[in-house]
């Protein structure tokens, strides 16, 4: 919403672009990045906190910092994406909605709140839906990149733990399957249980079935 009421085109492209470029970003070269941006010796944030007189923080090491350092990069990843998602349902308002709101004396922010918000609540569901079906799914790649040793209590997540156990130190396949299903499982009942509350608050509108 923010984006779509920029009205200086040149910065509104400029901020879309520098938004989803990341998407398109290898994992590893995303974790690469983070590490020498969050670098103790060498990283640009390490040495703001020297020039403040902070001891430098070994980010990507310490177990503490491993889960905003982890939303921090998935925020970069793909608030880009969601936000072209976003911005399609918005360009698809009628517009004479507006120019109603505007007759009537309503100000930006109450056109925010009376027109944008109600008209795009079926992609937020959409998108609340599919996401809750995700949440017990980390994906493996980035979590295993950014594990180490110190940060390990911290970082081990159902696929990692899937991933080490099933396949690589252990090799007990029949106990990671099941631990997967399990997942599976979890998640198909979280998706069934949103999708429910969704249909129930906007009367069977916006929910996926």
């Amino acid at each position: 919403i923010a984006l779509n009421e920029i009205r200086w085109t040149p910065f509104k492209k400029f901020a879309q672009t520098a938004s989803y470029i990341p998407r398109f970003v290898s994992t590893v070269v995303v974790i690469a990045i983070l590490n020498e941006f969050l670098s103790p010796s060498s990283g640009f944030l390490n040495m703001l906190l020297k020039s403040m007189g902070i001891e430098p923080i070994y980010f990507m090491n310490e177990k503490e910092w491993f889960r905003p350092v982890y939303i921090f990069s998935e925020a970069w990843q793909f608030t880009g994406w969601n936000a072209i998602i976003y911005l399609a349902a918005i360009t698809g308002i009628n517009q004479d909605l507006y120019e109603a709101a505007e007759i009537d004396g309503a100000s930006r922010w109450r056109r925010v709140l009376s027109v944008d918000l109600p008209a795009i609540m079926p992609t937020i569901c959409i998108l609340l839906i599919l996401r809750f079906g995700s949440i017990m799914s980390v994906g493996h790649e980035k979590v295993f990149l950014m594990q180490y040793s110190n940060n390990m209590s911290k970082s081990q997540v159902i696929s990692t733990y899937v991933y080490r156990v099933g396949l690589s130190k252990a090799s007990n396949y029949s106990f990671g399957s099941a631990v997967g299903l399990m997942n599976s499982a979890i998640n198909t009942s979280m998706v069934l249980f949103v999708n429910w509350v969704t249909n129930k608050l906007s009367d069977g509108e916006a929910g996926l079935f």
